[in-house]
């Protein structure tokens, strides 16, 4: 895979694979698995040119604000009432997030406590605000295209960023915009800008972000006593 490419071809700019991965956030194997299948998900069909295939990049923003729509529809609801600056436990971090268990929080919750105490029987106990909570909602996007054919099975490799620590950063300015109504163009670039990193990485991150944030709900069990709060 190249470098991000955008051209204008006849007047109208066009994004390659690797140019629309980078425009949308999406792995690029997301992109190869969106093209692949796009009866299903009614991505553009594209043209070749120049050895490659290529998109217009009205079609590819068209596509992907239908797409993540989509996606955000499948969410479950989020409870927003109560104090931003409450700190919570996972209990109350997955009924905010609407799930049954707090074995169906993300990554990106249990990976990045605000807070953390210790038990009396020496376990943890991870603590968020609920404007954390809040945040990591936004963020989400829906399932994850993973580019994996459907059926197959095996466990998910962690994103090359779960344990950074400017993730947190992605995933508020993803919940800004997402507040906001925007779209994910010029994302990139703001959080390069913020975090002070090549906007290349910043794409990475917010990619991270996108993955950590979405979980499906699975399983109906309850938290263990010890963990409430």
């Amino acid at each position: 895979m190249g470098d991000m490419a955008r051209r204008v071809i006849g007047g109208q700019t066009a994004l390659d694979r690797a140019g629309v991965a980078a425009h949308t956030g999406a792995a690029y194997s997301t992109v190869n698995h969106w093209h692949r299948h796009r009866a299903r998900f009614g991505f553009p069909e594209g043209f070749h040119h120049d050895g490659r295939d290529w998109f217009w990049l009205d079609d590819i923003e068209t596509f992907h604000t239908e797409h993540q729509a989509a996606k955000r529809a499948e969410l479950t609801k989020v409870d927003r009432r109560g104090n931003p600056d409450d700190l919570i436990g996972s209990g109350t971090a997955a009924k905010i997030l609407g799930y049954r268990s707090y074995r169906n929080l993300p990554d990106t919750l249990l990976n990045h406590p605000d807070r953390t105490t210790k038990l009396p029987d020496g376990r943890t106990r991870r603590l968020w605000f609920r404007r954390t909570v809040w945040a990591v909602a936004d963020a989400r996007t829906g399932r994850q295209s993973t580019g994996r054919t459907p059926g197959t099975t095996g466990a998910r490799k962690p994103h090359r960023y779960a344990d950074d620590p400017r993730l947190q950063a992605a995933i508020a300015l993803l919940g800004e915009a997402t507040a906001a109504g925007r779209t994910n163009h010029g994302l990139g670039n703001e959080l390069a800008r913020r975090l002070d990193v090549t906007p290349r990485t910043a794409q990475r991150l917010l990619a991270g972000a996108r993955a950590l944030a979405d979980h499906p709900v699975t399983t109906y069990d309850e938290e263990p006593a010890a963990y409430r709060y």
